[in-house]
Parts: structure tokens; sequence; C-alpha cells
């Protein structure tokens, strides 16, 4: 038999019925709709949940209805290498303080808080100076994700951080789970379910570290 090291590092939040979600949005539930005892040879399960639950992706579509939805995106930006920054010791991102790690590769993931509680709404998330998102293009750049709920302040209407990102092709992951990750560089697959018509996805991210 084939023997696997275990190299990937899950950083996806566990779904779970008490995993937080936003205020007034749909909670996560899973429920055995059809026990095995009913059919006769499988059980079949039933999830419900908002798109934005736990680890996911954002299409443009999500703030912007005139934006490409979950379908239209190119998957080969959520594959590839990665690097994990460190920035829990800041109170705001800026192109200034990424400067310092470069030259990037075409993915970032922000460390921004040490501990993590996935059964808890947060307060408030570290701030993204809008200013990174044309920066950020100029260096390749074509995914950010973030350990946060959003990538915008949590009672943001206008969206800027959102706005900046996606109009210099940086496409979004939010609520990444990388409390056990040391920074570096890795490899990171991050795939959204092929929702055609959604503003977002749940994702099973994943990530090895680079030899």
């Amino acid at each position: 038999m084939e023997e696997f090291v275990m190299t990937w590092i899950d950083i996806s939040h566990p779904l779970t019925e008490k995993v937080a979600t936003w205020s007034g949005d749909t909670p996560f539930s899973y429920e055995v709709v059809w026990p095995k005892e009913e059919s006769g040879s499988v059980n079949v399960g039933k999830i419900s949940m908002s798109i934005h639950t736990g680890t996911h992706i954002d299409a443009p579509f999500h703030f912007d209805s005139e934006g490409k939805r979950v379908g239209a995106l190119d998957v080969s930006v959520y594959i590839g290498t990665s690097k994990v920054i460190d920035v829990s010791e800041v109170s705001c991102v800026t192109q200034e303080l990424l400067a310092d790690y470069l030259p990037l590769p075409p993915r970032l993931l922000l460390k921004t808080k040490q501990q993590t509680d996935p059964n808890r709404f947060p307060d408030h998330v570290t701030e993204l100076d809008p200013r990174i998102g044309p920066w950020l293009k100029e260096q390749g750049v074509v995914l950010l994700g973030i350990d946060t709920a959003s990538v915008d302040h949590l009672e943001s209407k206008e969206m800027l951080v959102h706005y900046a990102l996606f109009d210099n092709g940086v496409h979004i992951l939010e609520n990444a789970w990388l409390d056990h990750v040391a920074p570096g560089d890795y490899e990171l697959i991050a795939l959204p379910l092929n929702i055609i018509d959604a503003d977002g996805s749940p994702v099973r991210a994943v990530i090895r570290p680079l030899l």
C-alpha cells in the first residue's frame, strides 16, 4: 500500500453548528434527512449555511451587482505559491509594511491574530489600507488571504478595500485559520465550489511548506 506523507496543513475553519457567523446571516447546520434505516443503504445529509461562513472566497458580485460571480472566476488564482506574513503586531496593513517582504509571490496570507476563536464573531478586525490594491497589482499579486471575517472593517458600507483589491485584479480569501502556521513560503490550494451564480464560496484551504 502506498504511504502518504502528511505535509498539508489545513487552514480552514471546521464547519459545525457552533461556528460564528455575521449577525443576521444564515447559521451553519447539518442534518441527516434520509437515514440508512429508511433508505436501506446510505445516510444522506443536508447543509444550510451562508456562503460567507468559515473560510471562504468572495466573488465581485458579493459587493458589486454587476461583478463576476463564482462560475466566472479563474480557479488558477486559488492554487500555487504563497507567503504567510505575520502582521499581528500592527493595527493597519500598508504597502510600506508589505514592501519589507519583497519580492512577493502571487498569493499572500496575512496572519493578523495570534489566537482565534472560530465560535466567537470578532468585535473588530485589523485595518487594511485601500492603497495596497494598486500596489499589490504592481507586485503581481492575484490573491490576498486574511484570517478575519472581512478585508474591510466590520461596519463598512463602502467596502473600499474590496473594491480596491478587485479593481486591481486581486482576489479575496477570508477567514483563513493561521494560528498554527509559521510565517514563510507555502503552496496553497483554496478552491471554491463551482456554484455558478454565487457571490462567494466556502473553501477547504490547505498549504504545505515550500522546500
